[in-house]
């Protein structure tokens, strides 16, 4: 396999489990050296309180042909933000990606509850959890980003700028989280352009993350079981979505697309890379097409 990302350096930011793991692995593919942030290791866990730990992402990262480098790091905490680009600095002189893929709201969202009805304690950890750490994590990494150009920053959130300016996200917290980091990539490319740097936002479509497995009690072996039409036909693994950051900073062009919006099923069309199943799901365009408008699942033509 071709890895046109040999020698580059890359920080994945909230790399324990879901879009976070599968885009370090999918690095890994094409050959980077990744550092792999996040609060689960296996001594302690976050208050998530699963079992997916940053060592086994690195593990992964370094099986698929890359380098794989676990750091325990709260981004919610800028000293150990600090020390960790400082260390990347001190072992390496430079970085080249930096995926802002933090979350960690997910047992946070209240669906469908008002912003005044919703706890405001959870609403706002969320908030803390997803905007904060990006902000935090892109203050620190950034300088030693732009040292070089080409450089590229990609926001990881949920819905592409055309269809979350449409449509309401589930809660006013989850909703303004999502949105915030379409605008956070926007602004950072206009900060980063003169340096000759880029960033992107991206977002997956209906993922296979281990929690939504989980959620419908299936795995990733046996998903086409899941009891959720819509699900079994468009659904992605991580590694999808990972692989649209992969062709992407292995895009010597990829300044073309500075502070726009894309999704892994758009980016797998132009790219032409395919999820681990062969196919290439288009779950955002699916989303309008059939799901939203009720009609029967049917992928036919969207994968």
């Amino acid at each position: 396999m071709a890895q046109p990302l040999t020698g580059k350096i890359a920080l994945v930011a909230g790399a324990t489990r879901g879009a976070g793991r599968g885009t370090a692995i999918a690095l890994g593919e094409a050959g980077a050296t990744v550092y792999c942030t996040g609060r689960t290791t296996r001594e302690r866990r976050s208050e998530y309180d699963r079992p997916e730990t940053i060592e086994e992402t690195a593990e992964l990262v370094t099986a698929a042909g890359g380098v794989g480098i676990p750091v325990a790091v709260d981004h919610l905490d800028p000293e150990q933000v600090r020390r960790l680009v400082q260390r990347i600095d001190d072992e390496h002189g430079r970085l080249d990606v930096l995926v802002n893929d933090i979350w960690g709201g997910e047992k946070l969202i209240e669906w469908d509850t008002p912003l005044w009805e919703h706890d405001l304690a959870g609403g706002l950890r969320m908030v803390h959890l997803s905007v904060d750490t990006h902000l935090i994590t892109s203050h620190f990494a950034l300088p030693l980003l732009i040292r070089n150009p080409g450089g590229l920053v990609v926001e990881m959130t949920d819905g592409t700028a055309e269809y979350n300016a449409k449509n309401f996200r589930l809660s006013v917290f989850y909703d303004l989280v999502k949105s915030s980091m379409l605008r956070l990539a926007f602004s950072q490319a206009k900060e980063l352009a003169p340096h000759g740097c880029t960033a992107v936002a991206l977002t997956p479509g209906w993922m296979r993350s281990e929690m939504m497995l989980e959620h419908f009690g299936v795995t990733e072996e046996n998903w086409r079981d899941a009891a959720v039409p819509h699900f079994v036909a468009i659904s992605e693994s991580p590694r999808f979505v990972g692989r649209a950051v992969a062709a992407l900073a292995a895009d010597p062009d990829v300044h073309r697309r500075n502070g726009g919006s894309f999704s892994s099923g758009g980016l797998a069309r132009e790219y032409g890379f395919t999820d681990v199943d062969g196919s290439q799901p288009d779950c955002w365009r699916y989303m309008v097409e059939v799901q939203d408008p009720g009609l029967p699942a049917d992928a036919t033509g969207y994968r």
